[in-house]
């Protein structure tokens, strides 16, 4: 026969309490988790995706800079390649990734409402009357 024991019946009534105390030692773990997603993980993937996009955006006339600091105008774009030209007459294959950053020619300038060069500037001095 089996008799029920003191010890026996606390951990019945603990059984409860242990569980909640294992779910309260998991919490911040889940709180390290969710902070590191939405910190790191989460800003890291659209950059990526920004990235491809630009990548992908990338147009014949295009100036680019190269990930090696080489800066050239493309001159045809292909699946995953791209024929960069660097210097007069000089043109580079280059594989798509290799492109850091996409300057396009076609950017319009900043908008200012001031002119270039003001009136006052463009005509020549008064020469003094003799």
């Amino acid at each position: 026969m089996f008799f029920a024991t003191p010890a026996f019946a606390q951990t019945a009534a603990g059984g409860a309490a242990g569980m909640q105390d294992q779910l309260l030692s998991f919490a911040p773990l889940v709180v390290l988790f969710v902070l590191f997603y939405f910190l790191l993980i989460r800003p890291q993937q659209k950059r990526a995706k920004e990235r491809q996009a630009m990548i992908m955006a990338v147009k014949r006339g295009d100036t680019v800079v190269l990930s090696d600091g080489v800066i050239g105008k493309v001159t045809r774009v292909d699946d995953a390649e791209v024929m960069v030209e660097i210097a007069t007459g000089v043109e580079v294959k280059v594989v798509k990734s290799m492109v850091g950053e996409v300057r396009t020619r076609g950017e319009p300038a900043p908008a200012n409402d001031q002119p270039l060069v003001s009136p006052a500037r463009k005509r020549p001095p008064a020469k003094p009357k003799s």
